[in-house]
């Protein structure tokens, strides 16, 4: 269920305590600081060894200030070196004290800027004071503005320090739109733990000497002193340690070419400017004035953090029968439910999603499609939590015991899945907390507790929790609950209306059980504002139901997919529910079989998380009149479906469905959420993206796209031209045919096409509304 209900705000820092949740601004200050350069030689060669460096805050916190040490070679792209990462900057004797009369360092260490300014890293949250998230082997996009003074050139790299805080990667960034100074790189963590991430900047002497050199020597200006520099640079190249034999022999012949008069001017720019020499310092740059920004945080977390498909049924309707005598359904249990978890895995779903197994209240229970008044046989609200039996830890007699609990677990297992489990925090009247605690809720004027609402829903049957009158005593009894759960083998929880609670719960309680067990993931369930859905993340949220649900223009779509996977995805993660009990919408509620299968393309393709709510793979559609809720919802009443026959008949979405998460789990570039790429259509209804992903396989590199074009139009055929941004596919020379052209194969109706830059579609959608096309590499 969803409530919308303003809260105030507030932010209390992650403890250890349960009993003491405290606030803590804390704070992250950037390394800084500036390099002089000693006065360049007569021959104008730059300083190109000596450089310092010094940590102006220490990665672990401590504040130790790590004495300067010289470093002599230049620093390569390539190089793994264990250091902290830091602002570079050296010494210049400026006069003594009696000349000067200020002995204080200079420049002085709380300077903002370094020698080479380094602002607008990302992805960084809220300063560092929040880590970014990935999951191990996802592309974690890395920019920064990086920017000098006057005219010389420069370079920026991203660096990449595993747990242990050693360098582990490091990549040339690639500038961005000419006149911006941003710089852009990917980075890829391969293992779970506390990541780390810096941005370096440094002046590129070689593209500063080549620039000035074509430029001057081409008019014939300073030609033998342009040479002269040249052959400093590249001796000084030749002598850098990590080169090889190879490299080095190539920079000395360099160097000694540049001074060879008896060559022709040509021959000795041609020999400081082959493509053997670029492909060099390409790869290993030739660097000064190395200037680093502090090291940011990257949370890498288990692949279920930010890859999956759920499944979510009531395992009361699973199984359920009908007693005639009695008048009566009578409810399914977790051993009848089995045959839901065998349904989820055969269609390729990673995450078996229960509502709450819990006992239902009576008071005020619920009846029939929300109706206020509930007959003797009508089974209520899951979410309306807590009866005489029990509550929170408890599990409703007619589901079973915790041993029947356990082997549902176990299977769920056995079929390579996860169970989720509902965490609605909130009590039924008949909760034994009501009796308990009554502090933990909030008593109105009248005296009576107040019931949840959701202006004009209201929900008579709920009672929220209070987390002002006694916050460390309801926060360890959620605690004891959430890890009575993962006693029984809950690794998933997907949280019922978290931003009706205080961040600073959420952001103790994650961090509190995350470490004992960090396999812990927890799934908010919030529509609401996005500040505060964006809050829910930075409090430890691994993943959120979004507004994807009611994005079903092109407009729509193409906006939501460019916010979700480039604006807010360093720390939000969005799971793609089609549907949900509480939510049908109109576009679903009246587009007919195409609009489900629009929906299923666009959810488990545009994200590596998404969802479905049992019923939707039988094109369940009729809502109650005026509302955008199922009628007869199952919230309300037990639904038990013939899954099977449906299948038989013809008349299932599910083989669809498989075939959906097939794809995904075949497809490397599903997984990642920061790689898609929005393209071009000329038809209002037609929406073009494409990802793409790079991964070793046998060892060897091999390059995965994904093209996905869909029809949102679930009752016209439209035609359009894709439009592709071909260097967004990362395509070789070897994937094109001879004439220019190049293959898609169809991954849904098994056709294939040439494609180029431009491409003629015609999408029926009562034959096939979506083309899910992969390219075909190497077909030379």
């Amino acid at each position: 269920m969803s409530q919308q209900n303003p809260q105030p705000t507030g932010h209390y820092a992650r403890t250890n305590d349960p009993q003491e949740p405290t606030s803590q601004a804390g704070s992250a200050q950037p390394d800084v600081g500036s390099r002089l350069n000693a006065p360049a030689p007569s021959t104008g060669v730059p300083d190109v060894s000596p450089s310092f460096q010094r940590d102006h805050a220490a990665a672990d916190g401590s504040g130790h200030q790590p004495e300067e040490q010289p470093r002599v070679d230049l620093l390569e792209e390539g190089d793994v070196v264990d250091r902290e990462p830091t602002e570079q900057h050296g010494t210049a004797e400026l006069g003594s004290e009696s000349d000067s009369g200020d002995s204080s360092e200079f420049p002085s260490a709380d300077l903002v800027y370094g020698r080479i300014p380094i602002t607008d890293v990302s992805p960084v949250v809220e300063g560092g004071r929040f880590p970014a998230t990935a999951i191990p082997g996802e592309d974690i996009r890395v920019s920064a503005t990086v920017f000098r003074e006057g005219h010389d050139s420069l370079g920026a790299s991203a660096v990449l320090y595993n747990p242990q805080g050693h360098e582990v990667q490091r990549v040339t960034m690639t500038p961005g739109a000419p006149g911006t100074d941003r710089f852009h790189a990917v980075l890829r963590p391969l293992a779970e733990g506390h990541w780390s991430f810096a941005v370096e900047g440094w002046s590129d002497l070689y593209d500063t000497w080549r620039h000035a050199a074509e430029i001057k020597i081409g008019v014939g200006q300073d030609v033998e002193l342009m040479f002269k520099e040249g052959q400093l640079l590249f001796e000084a190249a030749s002598k850098e340690s990590s080169r090889s034999a190879a490299e080095a022999q190539a920079f000395e012949d360099a160097a000694a070419r540049m001074v060879d008069t008896g060559l022709p001017v040509e021959a000795r720019l041609a020999a400081g400017t082959s493509a053997e020499i670029k492909a060099y310092v390409s790869e290993r740059p030739l660097r000064d004035l190395l200037t680093s920004s502090q090291r940011f945080p990257i949370e890498v977390e288990r692949e279920a953090a930010g890859r999956g498909a759920w499944y979510e049924f009531f395992p009361r309707s699973e199984g359920a029968t009908w007693d005639a005598e009695a008048g009566r359904w009578i409810s399914g249990n977790f051993t009848t439910a089995v045959e839901a978890l065998d349904r989820a895995a055969a269609m390729g779903f990673d995450v078996a999603y229960l509502p709450p197994i819990h006992p239902i209240g009576r008071n005020h229970r619920k009846g029939p499609n929300n109706s206020l008044e509930a007959g003797p046989q009508d089974p209520g609200s899951p979410w309306a939590i807590g009866s005489a039996e029990g509550g929170h830890d408890t599990i409703h007699p007619d589901l079973g015991t915790f041993e029947d609990f356990d082997k549902f677990v176990a299977h769920a297992h056995e079929l390579g899945m996860e169970v989720a489990l509902d965490l609605a925090l909130q009590a039924s009247p008949d909760h034994p907390w009501v009796a308990e605690h009554p502090q933990w809720f909030t008593t109105r004027a009248d005296g009576s507790i107040a019931y949840a609402e959701n202006p004009p829903k209201k929900y008579q049957d709920i009672y929220p929790l209070n987390f002002d009158n006694d916050p460390q005593g309801l926060a360890r009894e959620v605690l004891r609950v959430v890890e009575l759960w993962i006693s029984h083998g809950v690794d998933i929880f997907r949280v019922d209306n978290p931003h009706t609670k205080p961040l600073w719960f959420w952001e103790w309680l994650i961090a509190r059980v995350r470490e004992e067990h960090p396999n812990t993931v927890f799934l908010a369930e919030a529509f609401t504002r996005p500040a505060m859905m964006q809050g829910l993340a930075k409090a430890g949220f691994q993943q959120s139901y979004s507004y994807f649900t009611w994005r079903n223009t092109k407009e729509e779509i193409e906006e939501y997919l460019e916010e979700v996977s480039h604006e807010t995805s360093s720390a939000y993660r969005p799971n793609f529910f089609v549907n949900t009990p509480d939510i049908l919408t109109e576009y679903l509620q009246f587009g007919g079989p195409a609009a489900f299968k629009v929906r299923a393309a666009l959810a488990s393709t545009a994200s590596p998380l998404w969802g479905v709510y049992a019923g939707y793979e039988l094109f369940e559609h009729v809502a109650r009149p005026g509302a955008e809720e199922y009628m007869d919802n199952e919230k309300f009443e037990l639904r038990p479906r013939d899954f099977q026959g449906a299948v038989d008949r013809g008349e299932s979405l599910a083989p669809y469905i498989t075939r959906l998460n097939e794809i995904r789990r075949d497809h490397p570039a599903l997984g990642d959420l920061q790689n898609l790429t929005v393209q071009s259509t000329t038809d209002s209804a037609i929406v073009a993206y494409s990802k793409t992903k790079t991964v070793e396989r046998d060892g060897h590199e091999v390059k995965d796209t994904v093209i996905v074009v869909i029809n949102t139009d679930t009752h016209a055929t439209r035609e359009a031209t894709v439009w592709l941004d071909l260097d967004s596919l990362d395509l070789g020379d070897h994937d094109f045919n001879e004439d220019g052209s190049f293959w898609v194969d169809d991954l849904i109706s098994g056709a294939s096409w040439k494609w180029g830059t431009h491409n003629y579609v015609r999408l029926d959608p009562y034959i096939e509304p979506a083309h899910v096309l992969n390219i075909r590499r190497n077909v030379k």
